[in-house]
C-alpha cells in the first residue's frame, strides 16, 4: 500500500438513503467486512427504530460495533473510536477491506482525522446542573456560557445540541482547558476512499416517512414498551433516539399515537438536514453519489481500480 498504508471505505450519508444495502454488497463483492458508525445501533434491545442491520443482513456480511452495550451504558467518543480502530486493524490483519458505514458523522470524521479526544469521564451532578440551566434559562443562555468559555467550540455546536453543549463545558471547566484545545487530530495510517450516499431532498423526506410508517407496522411501539417496562428510562441518552423518545412520551400518557408518529417524522426531516450539515463541513474528498440513480457495479469497479492503484 502506498506509504505503508492500509485501505478504508467510508459509505456515509443521512438516515434512510440506502447505506446498508450497498454496504453489504460492496462487502460481499470486495471480501469486507463492516463496521458501523452509528450511534443508536450500538445499544442492545434497540433493533426497529435505529434501522439496525436485520439478522439475515448480518450474516450476509460480518458487522462489527453493533449491539456494543445496553441503552444504560454510556459509550464515550473516545471508546467508540478505539473499538473501530480496533475493529478495522482486524480486519486487515485478516487480508479484507474494512468499510466503515453510518450516518453518524462525529464518529466518521473522529475516526477519519484521528480526532484526540478529552479523556474526561462524565460528572452526573455537573451535567444534570448545566441541564438544569439550560431548562431554566434556555438552550441560548446556556451556549453563552459556553461561547465564553471556548468561543471556539461555541462555532462548532448548534446551541440546540444541548448534549454536546453540556459535554464541551464540562470538558472545559472539570480540566480548565478548552475542548478545541484538546481535540487536536493524528490521522490515522489509512489510505480512505469515502462514498457519500444522496438523493434529492424531498425524495429522501418522504423516504423517511415510509420508513416510519414501517417501523410502527413492524412493532416499534412494542419494543419502546418493552424498553419502559425494564426500566430504560426516557431520560437515558439511549432512549432520547428519534422515535424512542416521542413514542414513549405517548405511552406516558403525555401526547397521542398520532401526533407522536407525526413527530418522529418531522425530527426525522431535521435530523437529515443536520446530518448533511455536518458532512459538508466535514467534507475530507467526499464522492457523492445519487442513491436512486446508483450504478453499483461502477462503484465495485472504481473501487477495485483504487485499490489497485494503492498497492
Amino acid at each position: 500500500m502506498t506509504g505503508n498504508k492500509q485501505p478504508l471505505v467510508v459509505i456515509l450519508g443521512p438516515t434512510a438513503v440506502g447505506k446498508t444495502r450497498l454496504a453489504i454488497t460492496l462487502a460481499q463483492e470486495l471480501n469486507g467486512e463492516i463496521v458501523g458508525a452509528d450511534s443508536r445501533q450500538i445499544y442492545h434491545y434497540m433493533d426497529i427504530g435505529t434501522a439496525k442491520p436485520t439478522a439475515n443482513e448480518q450474516r450476509q456480511a460480518v458487522h462489527h460495533l453493533i449491539d456494543v452495550v445496553n441503552p444504560n451504558e454510556n459509550l464515550s467518543l473516545a471508546q467508540y473510536q478505539r473499538m473501530a480502530y480496533a475493529a478495522i486493524d482486524g480486519i486487515h490483519q485478516r487480508g479484507r477491506l474494512p468499510l466503515l458505514v453510518g450516518g453518524t458523522g462525529q464518529y466518521i470524521t473522529a475516526v477519519e482525522e484521528g480526532w484526540s479526544i478529552p479523556e474526561v469521564p462524565p460528572n452526573d451532578a455537573l451535567r444534570n446542573k448545566l441541564e438544569t440551566y439550560a431548562k431554566d434559562n434556555g438552550a441560548d443562555a446556556l451556549h453563552q456560557r459556553l461561547r465564553a468559555l471556548d468561543a471556539e467550540a461555541a462555532k462548532k455546536i448548534h446551541p440546540n445540541n444541548v448534549r454536546r453543549v453540556i459535554r464541551a463545558l464540562e470538558v472545559c471547566i472539570e480540566t480548565g482547558t478548552p475542548i478545541t484545545e484538546l481535540q487536536q487530530k493524528k490521522p490515522p495510517s489509512y489510505e480512505i476512499l469515502t462514498y457519500g450516499m444522496e438523493m434529492a431532498r424531498d425524495v429522501l423526506y418522504e423516504r423517511a416517512d415510509r420508513r416510519v410508517d414501517m417501523m410502527m407496522e413492524s412493532g416499534l411501539l412494542g419494543e419502546v414498551q418493552w424498553l419502559l417496562d425494564r426500566e430504560y428510562t426516557p431520560t437515558l441518552p439511549a432512549m432520547s433516539g428519534i422515535g424512542y423518545k416521542q413514542l414513549a412520551a405517548h405511552l406516558l400518557g403525555e401526547t397521542t399515537l398520532e401526533a407522536a408518529i407525526e413527530a418522529t417524522k418531522h425530527i426525522t426531516h431535521d435530523f437529515i438536514r443536520r446530518q448533511y450539515t455536518w458532512f459538508r463541513g466535514h467534507d475530507n474528498g467526499i464522492l457523492w453519489h445519487n442513491s436512486t440513480a446508483l450504478a453499483t457495479d461502477r462503484l465495485i469497479q472504481k473501487t477495485e481500480s483504487w485499490l489497485k492503484a494503492i498497492q
